[in-house]
């Protein structure tokens, strides 16, 4: 994944442009007002894309949700995102538009016990990127979705382990017989940011392998 993210940032200096990265490990840096100052190229002046990838994960029966809980992930998992597009959305408009993404999950399109605080938060996340697709769509801002199910990352290590019975049965969820790869992810992203899906706004591609189907 790395190397590939070299050859995309080689691409965009080769063609005069800068990359601009926010990686998770930096979220709460980032989520500190003065950081968006920087937000646009210093060499441009331009935001074209922007992919608000906020995630965290809460596991537990009703009877256990504290009101600590439910403002960690919705502090994260929706004002991440929201306040991430009150900030670039300004930027793209003085530029003539632009693309942004936000990462959904399979849980925002259906309910799903015991995760009701996550599930709740991603349901947020459709509800926002569809009202502000429709906000600014005739400003030639596009806002799309991307809903993962299982993707192997240090996330679902955590739901659900790195082997074992929960494991196993987090794979049997999904009809091709695996979990998904972050690069699958990526590639859904890229298509959501790029002009192939100039006329694509307000949507959620689903990226699960299948699992909503059944």
């Amino acid at each position: 994944m790395k190397k590939k993210g070299a050859q995309v940032v080689a691409e965009i200096k080769k063609l005069g442009g800068e990359r601009g990265v926010r990686s998770r490990r930096r979220r709460e840096r980032c989520g500190r007002e003065s950081r968006w100052s920087t937000l646009p190229s210093p060499r441009s002046g331009r935001l074209d894309i922007a992919f608000n990838n906020a995630g965290v994960e809460w596991i537990g029966p009703l009877d256990q949700a504290t009101e600590a809980e439910y403002r960690r992930i919705f502090d994260i998992n929706v004002w991440g995102v929201l306040n991430s597009m009150r900030h670039e959305i300004p930027v793209m408009l003085k530029s003539g538009g632009g693309a942004i993404v936000n990462t959904s999950s399979v849980a925002g399109h259906v309910g799903m016990g015991q995760v009701s605080i996550y599930t709740a938060s991603k349901h947020a996340v459709e509800g926002l990127t569809k009202a502000l697709a429709l906000e600014f769509a005739k400003q030639n801002i596009r806002i799309n979705a991307v809903a993962p199910a299982g993707v192997a990352t240090e996330m679902v290590d955590r739901f659900a382990g790195k082997e074992g019975e929960m494991r196993d049965y987090l794979t049997s969820l999904h009809p091709v017989g695996r979990i998904g790869a972050s690069e699958e992810i990526a590639a859904a992203v890229l298509y959501l940011c790029s002009d192939d899906a100039k006329f694509t706004t307000g949507t959620s591609l689903v990226v699960d392998g299948g699992t909503l189907a059944q």
